[in-house]
């Protein structure tokens, strides 16, 4: 395969995963506080020791080697994995090793794809690209995957009264924790000592629309200040007819904070519409 089309393939594989999961917002109704039993004590600390089990970091960096997988077609690429919590996820994918490819950046605003290669580029608000709006993912939703948190859709921080709405169940050694909403199924799988997240599963089914499932594996926790953060993420994302394989192999992870949270689009590079980029992976 030619290395454009290698790099077109990783380009495409983040858009088509984003656009193709469905979900839906939470609405949390104002209610008398009941008493809760021994049961529903012993899951709300669980549910707990989950969320403090969240970075206190700011910043996330590493290295990473990135690699993507289409049917009978895959790639390895390097690059670096730059996070700001609350502010931006930003994926660098290198060719050659030492030179930018391409760029993948989410922030609170906006979702930005650079193919440095092509000089091309998409730039859309979250509401201007019709598979967020509707779904309501967000760029809370999308940071707690990359950040190996527990997430409600529509829903900004973990509280008290967001893990109320979250159902555990015991399975061996581990715990899962479940969340229903219309036609989507959230779940996660933690370890039940530990309390670290080694799954998230997010699953849409209708029997018109057909389903989409995506699977974020994370596994080889390393210490990251006093907590542990997972450096292998296996991801898998699966429509009736389509199945895409990512993964993220992280080293040197750190806290790196010296950069530009921001990047600027230079005028040589031309705008792409959103339609088009899903064109283009489809006819993959």
């Amino acid at each position: 395969m030619k290395p454009l089309s290698y790099l077109k393939m990783a380009f495409m594989a983040v858009p088509f995963v984003l656009g193709s999961c469905v979900t839906s917002k939470k609405v949390v109704k104002e209610t008398a506080t009941p008493v809760l039993s021994a049961e529903a004590q012993q899951q709300q600390a669980f549910l707990q020791k989950v969320s403090d089990n969240a970075q206190y970091a700011k910043f996330v960096t590493s290295k990473v080697k990135f690699s993507v997988q289409v049917g009978s077609q895959d790639l390895t690429l390097t690059g670096n994995l730059k996070m700001k919590r609350d502010d931006v996820i930003r994926l660098q994918l290198m060719a050659f090793g030492f030179v930018e490819a391409g760029r993948i950046e989410f922030t609170k605003d906006y979702v930005l794809i650079m193919d440095r290669i092509n000089k091309q580029y998409l730039k859309a608000s979250y509401d201007q690209v019709d598979f967020l709006r509707t779904s309501g993912l967000n760029f809370y939703s999308l940071q707690a995957l990359f950040w190996n948190e527990l997430f409600l859709p529509g829903v900004d921080k973990m509280t008290d009264e967001v893990l109320k709405g979250y159902e555990t169940s015991r399975i061996d050694d581990d715990v899962i924790i479940s969340y229903e909403k219309d036609k989507m199924t959230y779940k996660w799988l933690a370890g039940k000592d530990a309390a670290l997240i080694k799954m998230a599963n997010i699953m849409y089914t209708d029997k018109y629309r057909g389903s989409s499932q995506l699977n974020w594996d994370y596994q080889d926790f390393q210490a990251l200040g006093s907590k542990k953060f997972p450096t292998n993420n296996q991801i898998l994302f699966r429509t009736s007819d389509k199945e895409v394989k990512l993964g993220i192999l992280l080293n040197y992870i750190g806290n790196e904070s010296e950069w530009e949270t921001r990047t600027e689009v230079s005028n040589k590079y031309k705008e792409v519409k959103v339609d088009e980029i899903l064109r283009r992976f489809m006819s993959l």
